[in-house]
């Protein structure tokens, strides 16, 4: 008789990992037993079958788990007499880490819409193979007193399943039934309804065109009717959110193909147990109002992914909500009940279970056909990255930039992301900031660290925050520039040790002081060479030409007789435009940018498509949506000397083609093109003198489908291979892994 102990790390706590540990060692007649030990798991057994053990565990998994590292080692046989889960121990700090927040399962939907079943219609039903997880989890091992479900001791019933080894919910810390676990309420205004189904009376409400609060299983969604434009308008009023795009809900796919186009990638990606946002593009028969999406050619949706989505669409004949996060702009989403109900909503449908771990909808968009994040969080995180690169021994923190911001924590080779956290200028999301790192800390036992990474910008909130955790901790703090960042999540993704990288966005702040966002770097992870830029342009009132990129366009015109033609789009006219040049040619309060997005703002006033950034990459989204209907394929020249690409001569012929009559779609598109044609050239006379094939996009700007179509097609016809993101976010959202993994090879 042999005797063995197994010990396993990766996502194996709360999927149901220790009660198929049980049955695989019962079939098989193996003693022992498998217990939790932090976030590791231990299995000891003895018998005649422990290698046929060995070599099944890792291939019959429950469909969550996912094993990184299993240690074997034989020890002395102890004679015992079966095999059991027994209670937890917290000893030991490995690399695992709790599962993300899972879709209902079809076992678990069947049950609450059969009403011959105990949880018909119970809007909290799971059990180890969906559910919430780390929404509601406090610390690690995973047990359910370690929980947000602690308050809620399981009836008889289900302690029954939970202590049964065949049922699927043994062991599965999230369950409950309307007997035993949280409970749905429904309030207008500050007053609670009295009614048996507050889920009915939320759905009735929103046939009438209210606006209802939904808090759901990590935070809490605002929701009207998606056809209603009076009820999309009002939202929209209240939320001071005048033109930025709503996600919707759809109730299934049937429902969701008759209004958007889907691959066969999309179509997967939606339906997964993941349920992100999905960016889809509209079909002519599109039948929403503009007020939901205006001025662009894409929809964000999503299909239910809990049991009260689900119920909402069963209870009411609407197919498709609007579903956009309860928050003040900039600020986290609302999870506690006080501030649901006191909020802008008419009606709040609210439950009395605790949101420990706050969680946004992630959001995918295709491009080229390839999956990118734009933000990686509910149903991904925190399921780590591993770094594909010889690393130091130091613990990391890593803070992100300010906007967008998620943070990470590396230990060894394991990078853990956080969700979404959002804009850290703002109070309220700095705290949660705060708070998510202290939440991160105790699910992965890592309590010290040795490097505090963040961004170079030195009047960052996070910046600050970097340095206030480093006297905490007798910390380095590690200044790491923006782009370098944004390449090194680009090259671990694609396990690159070196590459000539095209770092596009909004801003970053440069290693010579000034705005960058149009580089061509070369990486070989630890530091980084620019190589070549895009034309540096002044911003006349720094962040001002931000809000009001007809300022921008002012300046890189340079040329007060053109820019009349644009007077409108001035607050004060002809006036406004002299003081412009006026302030240009002082030098004072006056910016100095290579900024990508800058030129597409520009480029999207030059074209009369957009004057005013109300939301993030709002011009330019809306100049990606125009030129997504041209018809017509004309070519701008580009110039480059001495590795900076003239933007100046772009717009200068964007300006003149549409002023003699060509289609504003049309011109966009050849706008859109130029650039992109022109930074891949400037990264293939990098690569070139660096003699690498290599060559990576990342930045905000490449969620733009055109852009990347014209990079990847131009990189490639040249006979270089082309990298981008395929499990991180070209955008801010991966920075910090970026950043923790510079932090590990310094």
């Amino acid at each position: 008789m042999n005797a063995l102990k197994i010990l396993t790390q990766g996502i194996v706590q709360g999927v149901g990992f220790r009660p198929y540990i049980y049955r695989l060692a019962v079939g098989l007649n193996l003693k022992g037993y498998v217990r939790n030990l932090g976030n590791v798991v231990e299995i000891i057994i003895e018998g005649e079958n422990t290698e046929v053990f060995v070599e099944r565990l890792p291939k019959e998994l429950p469909p969550i788990a996912k094993i990184n590292s299993m240690d074997v080692e034989a020890i002395s046989v102890k004679n015992y007499t079966d095999f059991e889960i027994i209670e937890s121990e917290d000893s030991y700090s490995g690399i695992s880490v709790i599962p993300p927040d899972i879709a209902i399962c079809d076992n678990c939907l069947k049950e609450i819409r059969n009403p011959n079943d105990r949880r018909y219609k119970y809007a909290f039903n799971a059990c180890t193979d969906c559910g919430p997880r780390f929404t509601v989890i406090n610390s690690v091992p995973y047990d359910r007193i370690k929980t947000s479900m602690d308050e809620f001791p399981l009836c008889n019933d289900c302690l029954a399943e939970y202590t049964e080894p065949l049922n699927r919910r043994y062991h599965g810390e999230a369950i409950c039934c309307s007997e035993c676990g949280p409970q749905m309420e429904i309030y207008e205004g500050l007053n609670k309804i009295n009614t048996g189904n507050p889920i009915k009376l939320g759905a009735d409400k929103l046939k009438e065109g209210k606006i209802l609060a939904i808090k759901g299983i990590g935070g809490t969604h605002l929701v009207v009717d998606a056809y209603n434009d009076e009820a999309i308008k009002e939202l929209r009023k209240r939320l001071n959110r005048p033109n930025q795009a709503f996600a919707v809900m759809c109730k299934d796919l049937k429902s969701l193909q008759n209004y958007a186009h889907l691959t066969e990638k999309e179509i997967n990606t939606i339906t997964s147990n993941k349920r992100p946002i999905v960016i889809l593009k509209k079909k002519e028969n599109y039948p929403f109002p503009e007020s939901l999406s205006p001025g662009l050619h894409n929809i964000g949706v999503m299909l239910p992914y809990s049991p009260m989505h689900y119920l909402l669409f069963d209870e009411g004949d609407i197919d498709t909500y609007v579903m956009t996060s309860a928050n003040i702009p900039g600020e986290p989403m609302m999870i506690k009940n006080e501030d649901i109900i006191n909020g802008i909503n008419d009606y709040s449908l609210i439950h009395n279970r605790q949101i420990l771990n706050r969680c946004d909808d992630s959001v995918i968009r295709f491009r080229n056909n390839e999956l990118s994040f734009i933000r990686r969080s509910r149903g991904y995180t925190p399921e780590p990255y591993t770094i594909n690169y010889d690393v130091n021994g130091s613990n990391i923190l890593a803070l992100g930039p300010e906007l967008d911001v998620t943070f990470s924590i590396a230990k060894d080779n394991i990078v853990y992301p956080s969700q979404h956290i959002g804009n850290t200028n703002k109070p309220k999301t700095l705290k949660f900031l705060k708070e998510a790192i202290e939440n991160m800390q105790r699910i992965t036992k890592i309590n010290e660290f040795d490097i505090i990474a963040c961004d170079m910008h030195p009047h960052f909130f996070t910046t600050r925050l970097a340095h206030e955790f480093a006297e905490k901790y007798d910390a380095e703090v590690l200044p790491i520039q923006h782009h370098h960042a944004h390449s090194i999540a680009l090259a671990n993704d694609n396990a690159i040790d070196e590459m000539i990288v095209i770092t596009a966005d909004g801003v970053g702040y440069g290693s010579d002081g000034t705005s960058w966002g149009g580089e061509i770097l070369y990486t070989d992870i630890k530091n980084f060479e620019r190589l070549g830029h895009l034309q540096p342009q002044l911003m006349p009132g720094g962040d001002v030409a931000t809000k009001y990129p007809a300022r921008m366009l002012a300046s890189i015109l340079n040329d007060k007789d053109l820019i009349k033609n644009y007077s409108h789009y001035f607050k004060y006219g002809e006036i406004e435009i002299k003081n412009i040049f006026k302030q240009i040619n002082s030098g004072i309060n006056v910016g100095k940018t290579t900024s990508t997005g800058r030129i597409l703002d520009s480029m999207a006033v030059a074209l009369e498509i957009c004057h005013e950034r109300t939301y993030e990459g709002e011009c330019s989204m809306k100049l990606e949506s125009a030129a997504y209907y041209a018809t017509k394929n004309i070519e701008i020249p580009i110039s480059i000397e001495n590795n900076i690409l003239n933007t100046s001569e772009i717009l200068k012929e964007v300006v003149r083609l549409y002023q003699n009559g060509e289609k504003k779609a049309d011109v966009a598109a050849a706008g859109q093109k130029a650039v992109a044609r022109g930074l891949s050239e400037l990264a293939i006379n990098a690569a070139n003198k660096k003699n690498i094939k290599e060559i990576g996009a990342t930045g905000g700007v490449f969620y733009n489908e055109s852009i990347t179509n014209t990079v990847k097609n131009y990189i490639e016809n040249n006979g270089f291979n082309f990298i981008q993101h395929k499990n991180t976010c070209a955008g801010d959202g991966s920075v910090s892994l970026g950043q923790s993994i510079i932090a590990k090879k310094i």
